[in-house]
């Protein structure tokens, strides 16, 4: 097998969660580049079809059905569908999640949970569900944040724990399961990327962070999704339990 040969995906199955739009949008279509089929999950079930038909422009198969996953049993149905459809789950990408940005002091019960719900519960239920399924050699990999790492300057105490709580997850799953089942689980720590969640910040403020990060600019997608391929692909066969932070320096400054 050649070097770059390493990093394909040919005749695997990938299940990406919040496939509807932005970065998991990205994500699913890189892994059919990449050679992958690819089942996408979101709340939004209608919001897929732009997502479906770039997989399948990449020549591979895709399958939609609606998942929030901070439902276990909406999760067990997406892997259950995976199954049905194509016998197997070689990688799982728990993409889905949801950004707020509210003052701790006004933040209600019901806010802070559903973010831990969905960014945090979500990704320990799809895990949950798929690692029952998996072959040795598959791959978990969960979409964190630099904010479970570092603060930015937006009110984001349900966010940050989240993320920091899905750091501590992936470092747990990975010594439980890889040495057992062969599955191996990691994180991405994106920085500052063009997505829906960048959309919404209010004028200047990405402007403000700018000199945090060394790159001096925001991130690509596709420079994360080459980083997620990595992750997922033979090319990382003997990574796992770690958080890999593509961020531009921003750490570092």
């Amino acid at each position: 097998m050649g070097i770059l040969d390493r990093f394909r995906l040919d005749d695997r199955v990938a299940v990406v969660t919040g496939a509807s739009s932005g970065l998991g949008a990205v994500f699913a279509r890189t892994l059919a580049e990449a050679g992958a089929d690819v089942v996408l999950g979101a709340r939004r079930i209608e919001k897929l079809d732009d997502t479906r038909a770039a997989v399948e422009e990449a020549g591979r198969r895709a399958l939609a059905v609606r998942t929030d996953v901070a439902s276990p049993d909406d999760c067990r149905t997406l892997i259950d569908a995976a199954m049905t459809e194509f016998g197997k789950v070689d990688v799982l990408v728990n993409n889905a999640g949801v950004g707020t940005a509210v003052p701790a002091l006004k933040e209600t019960p019901e806010q802070f949970r559903e973010v831990i719900d969905i960014n945090l519960n979500g990704c320990y239920w799809m895990a949950q569900a798929a690692a029952q399924v998996m072959e040795p050699g598959s791959s978990i990999v969960n979409i964190s944040s630099v904010l479970g790492l570092t603060t930015a300057g937006l009110p984001q105490a349900a966010y940050s724990a989240s993320k920091a709580g899905l750091i501590g997850l992936t470092r747990d799953l990975a010594q439980q399961w890889t040495p057992r089942r062969g599955i191996r689980v990691n994180a991405l720590a994106p920085g500052f990327f063009t997505s829906e969640m960048t959309d919404s910040y209010a004028d200047g403020y990405l402007d403000a962070q700018l000199p945090r990060i060394l790159a001096r600019r925001v991130g690509d997608p596709e420079e994360l999704a080459a980083a997620l391929v990595f992750l997922c692909s033979d090319a990382g066969s003997y990574v796992t339990g770690i958080t890999l932070p593509v961020e531009g320096g921003l750490l570092t400054s």
